[in-house]
């Protein structure tokens, strides 16, 4: 069954948004048509077909994304599409092009609603690799460079926590170390002797440190912008890398935060032990690398790796958050599985001394 054109996508709305982004001129959108559509756990993404009238100009898009609220989904993200609309409207905005899809339009409605109007990179990009199959050694180094690009562009910018984004306040904290170890003990119940005493106990002296192990964000120092989904499955590539760079794509958990949480999550949650270990560094030589390269100063591969593994152990929390806003096992089990080695391997648990 063909899909429904949504009420924002008509060809008079197209019109109308693409003229306003400088798209058209005297060209107008005659007919849209619905190709395909595909949901993810959170959206729903419709591919449109775009047909014109009165020009025929290479710069005009023959097709869309439409990307909205998936209105069947049973997990409980309130705060999503809202977050990637703002990312849209003022992040994305603000940087030169070729980090993220070009966004047409961004929009918030009445009772929760929202969508995006995204360029399709289809022609030019695909997706890394079919989940859980990992990239490509290449492929994971070019995403994580795309990753510095991003986070240089935004290191330790005066816009972050003031006209860009929020610093989280003694109140988010507060409500953060009240909600952290009651999440945690449910998880621990649901799991039972599925979790071990001894990671039990991991998690309970992460709960004890936790006030103190955030001194590192309450220093404001060294933070930027960070995807918060940093798994290589939200990356396009390029077709020909020669030609074009990676784009990040999925921004509704972007945050103001230290950057190697955005690596921590790609490699320590994503990956099995042989594949982190043979790659994790070289690949932080890498991001560092970008960063010093695009400008990054005062933060040697010494304090890179210090944060990192800060980050991997704070991962721990990753598969608790998922359990409680009710992602399915098969994605938070295997995640608790790959981190509790990493925090092993990394001696991440020297930080609870």
């Amino acid at each position: 069954m063909t899909p429904a054109v949504p009420a924002a996508a008509t060809p008079e709305r197209l019109t109308e948004v693409l003229r306003r982004s400088g798209v058209l001129g005297d060209e107008r959108v005659t007919d849209v048509r619905p190709e395909s559509e595909r949901h993810t756990l959170l959206s729903t993404l419709m591919r449109l077909r775009l047909t014109y009238d009165g020009g025929e100009g290479a710069s005009l898009p023959t097709s869309l994304y439409f990307k909205t609220r998936r209105q069947d989904s049973t997990v409980t993200f309130e705060e999503s599409g809202r977050r990637e609309v703002e990312f849209y409207a003022r992040v994305a905005s603000l940087m030169p092009a070729g980090h993220v899809p070009r966004c047409f339009e961004a929009a918030m409605g009445g009772g929760g609603d929202w969508h995006l109007l995204l360029e399709d990179l289809g022609a030019s990009h695909e997706i890394v690799s079919d989940w859980p199959l990992p990239p490509t050694i290449e492929q994971c180094e070019r995403v994580v460079e795309a990753h510095a690009r991003f986070h240089a562009f935004w290191w330790d910018d005066t816009r972050l926590g003031v006209s860009v984004g929020t610093f989280l306040d003694a109140g988010a904290f507060d409500q953060f170390l009240a909600t952290f170890p009651k999440q945690f003990s449910d998880f621990a119940n649901r799991l039972g002797d599925r979790l071990s005493v001894d990671r039990r106990r991991i998690y309970e002296r992460l709960i004890e440190a936790a006030p103190d192990l955030l001194a590192r964000y309450r220093s404001h120092r060294d933070l930027t912008i960070i995807h918060g989904d940093a798994h290589t499955w939200n990356a396009f590539y390029p077709r020909d890398p020669d030609r074009d760079q990676v784009r990040l794509f999925d921004w509704d958990g972007w945050r103001i935060d230290v950057g190697t949480d955005d690596l921590a999550y790609m490699m320590a949650v994503h990956w099995y032990p042989e594949r982190r270990r043979r790659l994790e560094r070289p690949c932080l030589a890498r991001y560092h690398a970008a960063l010093v390269a695009r400008g990054v100063r005062g933060y040697d591969f010494d304090a890179l790796w210090r944060d990192y593994r800060l980050s991997v152990l704070w991962q721990l929390a990753t598969p608790v958050w998922q359990e409680a806003h009710k992602l399915t096992p098969v994605i938070w089990w295997s995640h608790l599985e790959r981190v509790m080695l990493a925090v092993e391997d990394l001696d991440a648990l020297a930080f609870l001394r």
